[in-house]
């Protein structure tokens, strides 16, 4: 089981955008403070739910001020940006940080974002699965060119490519063999994953990957093939319950199967489940801290959603939604969130958890929940 925290930078209702901006980055320090696995990092443009609006410019800012977690983004917008944009944005990453950096990827919403950035509605109802492979192929390859509807250009060279990692690691390695109590060299390779602290899929053979992990946000049948067919983990919403999800799991995996996946592969997909985490010695004193600040964020914040081609769209009634996500997600006494987490695990398959915890819009309860999470939560769970 590897528990995580999702951070949003969710401006509240008089609060600042600094102040959301700090406690994000608070989140991430107290994170690896506490034992947690890993932080994830929404992306958010022109709206106050979420104020952050680059996740891998956040996810450079916390791998440079962290040493062991894994850092990830939950997700980049990919029709938002051109995909070998953000492929040398994910190689630099995942190199300098010893491959502690995943990227999450998304189609986003029909937002006005795709009016802003140039890309255009198509690139939201369409071009995804073009934008993902030619990601991909910049990722696993030495030198990529491009001939599809939308991405056309002569073969360039990958500089740097994800695998310069595997060198950088083995180079340290070996310089450091003549120290036997660590040093720079060994805090390298076990950032990279060579030692016990080492994260991605190649956690259990202890090697660093070749190449960031990308995982797909999926929200849909149709998004869930997409991710099947390439083999990619997916990223479940914090609004879905586990019957949901187990189903999405189990769509998953039939399309992977018929796409030729290998079995064990599919069998250790590593698919991450959001949600929301509150921690309170009494039940009623956690759901109280998110029913008392989450509906004044959610109104504020999804109200601001803007559409591209303005089509409306409904809006969810928050105090409704906050109350799910309280009845869904581990919400109460460090045993009860416990209970919670390993009941979604049995229920699902999943054991990577997201799970946002600023949903009191205070800093200092923010810290605390994170804290007892991994103080109190996850030793029972391991």
């Amino acid at each position: 089981m590897r528990v995580g925290t999702f951070v949003l930078a969710a401006q509240f209702p008089g609060q600042g955008r600094g102040e959301a901006l700090h406690r994000a980055v608070r989140t991430a320090e107290v994170a690896e403070e506490s034992g947690l696995d890993g932080v994830w990092l929404a992306e958010h443009h022109f709206v106050p739910y979420g104020v952050c609006p680059s996740a891998v410019t956040l996810a450079a800012v916390l791998l440079g001020r962290t040493r062991r977690i894994r850092v990830g983004t939950a997700v980049s917008v990919l029709p938002n940006v051109h995909p070998v944009a953000l492929g040398e944005q994910a190689a630099l990453l995942h190199i300098t940080s010893g491959g502690r950096f995943s990227l999450g990827v998304g189609r986003g919403g029909p937002w006005i974002d795709l009016e802003v950035f140039g890309s255009g509605l198509s690139a939201y109802e369409n071009g995804f699965p073009e934008s993902l492979d030619l990601l991909l192929r910049w990722l696993r390859e030495p030198s990529v060119g491009a001939s599809g509807e939308r991405y056309r250009f002569r073969e360039v060279a990958v500089v740097p490519r994800p695998a310069d990692l595997l060198d950088s690691a083995l180079r340290s390695a070996a310089g450091g063999a003549a120290g036997a109590n660590g040093g720079p060299a060994a805090d390298t390779a076990a950032a990279a994953g060579t030692g016990t602290d080492g994260g991605g899929t190649a956690e259990a053979a202890g090697a660093p990957d070749a190449h960031p992990e990308v995982v797909v946000a999926c929200t849909s049948p149709g998004g869930v093939r997409v991710a099947a067919e390439r083999g990619l983990p997916m990223l479940l919403g914090m609004h879905c319950g586990d019957e949901e999800k187990a189903e999405m799991v189990a769509l998953w995996r039939r399309h992977a199967l018929a796409a030729g996946h290998c079995p064990d592969t599919v069998a250790a997909a590593g698919h991450v489940s959001a949600g929301v985490v509150q921690l309170a010695d009494d039940a009623g004193d956690a759901r109280e801290a998110l029913l008392k600040a989450m509906p004044g964020w959610l109104r504020l914040g999804l109200g601001a959603h803007r559409t591209v081609d303005d089509r409306v769209r409904t809006m969810r009634d928050p105090v409704a939604y906050t109350e799910l996500l309280c009845s869904l997600h581990p919400v109460g006494p460090p045993g009860t969130a416990a209970d919670r987490l390993a009941a979604t695990a049995e229920r699902t398959g999943i054991t990577r958890f997201a799970l946002l915890a600023e949903g009191s819009g205070d800093l200092a309860a923010t810290e605390t929940t994170v804290r007892r999470l991994g103080e109190e939560v996850l030793p029972q769970l391991r």
